[in-house]
Order: structure tokens, then C-alpha cells, then sequence
């Protein structure tokens, strides 16, 4: 998805950060292929025109930022990353699935297949070919900024909790079977402060104080210093 976009619906791709052009996509590829990124989200947050139009139709900038993508995501990364060769199936349940887990502090028990994990598994067939378009997706929205895009790769079978969800086209799911996710505080991106902290780090802080008459402060982006004559 590039900046290059059908005239007259201007409004139906209002987002921030704002699309780019078609270079910036090759470069996230880049990103992703490489290790430097480390996941594929989406903050999927669809408008249809309508609600767009009767925001903004004084002031462009009252229009409602958001566009759609949590339905073609796992599709869309497929096609993009894998079939083209730029990363594996591996990598690929990596950034889709087990770094978003880790992100929100609740791997294993998603982002895995492994004892005592709720068995949210997705079946996709590598073979199967997909089409999007904005009168066939299942958003509510009547514009989807992917419209007309097709690849290979499609999910044919959603499980969630052990649960055939979706199959053949086909939603089975009972309103009100959602279940609340308790994401803990203080996973393991936090670990890197308690490491700052350690008894060995702080002893090592104070032998630079005393060579360098520094006073130092250790917190858990780095040491602060300035010199002891310093007001």
C-alpha cells in the first residue's frame, strides 16, 4: 500500500502516521527480514466514509484517523514476506504471533503451541489464493485501504481456545464467548532495569565515582554523570 491512491476517496485513507509512499514499504520489509523489527500488528480502527465525511466537512483535520487491517494482516504478511522468500514460515509465527505475545506478557499462553496454552491456532493453506476488496471483506466499513489486492497464502481455519471459530468462510463463534486477558505488569522488556540495578552494576558505578570524581546516577536508561564541582 503506497500513497498512490484512487482519486475522489481521499477521505476513506485518513490515518497517522499518514501512508507513505511505496519506498517506506520496502524498507519496513527490509526491517522485518533482517531482524531489525520485530512484529506485525494492526491498530485496526475502521470508519466508513460516511462517518469520515460528516466529521471533516469543515475542517480535513476532524476527520477520524483509522483505517482497517486485522482482517488481512495474516494473509497480507504471508504473501508479502513469505512467498516472496524474505522470511520463513518460522519467522513468519514469530512476528505474527509469539513477539506479540511477549510485548503484552502473556506467552506462553499465547504466541505458543504448548501445554497449558488456550489452542488459538490458525490453519493456512500456502496454495490458497485471496482477493480483498471492500464489498466482500466483513467489516462494516465500505472502503478498505487494500482494496484490490490479492496474493497467496489465505487462513482457512481459525481455532480459539481449542474451538473451531471460523471455517470455510464461516463464522462460529456464540456472542459473549470472548474471555478477558489479564496482561501482568512487568514482563520481560523490564528485565533490562532490574540488571541495571544489580549489586555488581552499583559497585561498579561507585569505582567510576571515585576515579573520576563523578557522581552517577544509574537508572534504567543509562548512567548520568557531571562532575563534582559542578554546582
Amino acid at each position: 500500500m503506497g500513497e498512490e491512491q484512487p482519486e475522489g476517496k481521499d477521505i476513506g485513507f485518513v490515518m497517522s502516521p499518514p501512508i507513505r509512499t511505496s519506498g517506506h514499504g520496502k524498507a519496513l520489509q527490509g526491517g522485518l527480514s533482517t531482524g531489525i523489527l520485530q512484529l506485525v500488528g494492526t491498530d485496526h480502527c475502521a470508519f466508513n466514509s460516511t462517518q469520515k465525511a460528516a466529521f471533516g466537512i469543515d475542517d480535513f483535520r476532524k476527520i477520524p484517523n483509522g483505517v482497517n487491517g486485522i482482517e488481512e494482516r495474516m494473509h497480507l504478511v504471508w504473501d508479502t514476506m513469505v512467498e516472496s522468500g524474505q522470511i520463513s514460515v518460522t519467522d513468519y509465527v514469530r512476528i505474527t504471533s509469539t513477539e506479540c505475545a511477549r510485548i503484552f506478557n502473556i506467552y506462553p499462553r499465547k504466541g505458543a503451541i504448548l501445554v497449558g496454552s488456550d489452542a488459538d491456532i490458525i490453519i493456512l493453506n500456502p496454495n490458497s489464493s485471496f482477493g480483498i476488496s471492500a464489498t466482500s471483506h466483513h467489516s462494516r466499513s465500505d472502503t478498505n485501504v487494500f482494496d484490490g489486492r490479492s496474493g497467496k497464502g489465505k487462513v482457512e481455519v481459525t481455532i480459539s481456545r481449542g474451538r473451531v471459530v471460523w471455517e470455510n468462510g464461516r463464522l462460529n463463534v456464540a456472542p459473549g464467548s470472548g474471555k478477558y486477558i489479564e496482561m501482568p505488569p512487568f514482563g520481560y522488556l523490564f528485565d533490562g532495569i532490574d540488571k541495571m540495578r544489580s549489586p555488581r552494576t552499583l559497585v561498579q558505578d561507585k569505582q567510576e565515582e571515585w576515579w573520576t570524581h563523578e557522581t552517577v546516577v544509574v537508572s534504567g536508561c543509562g548512567r548520568k554523570g557531571s562532575r563534582g564541582d559542578d554546582p
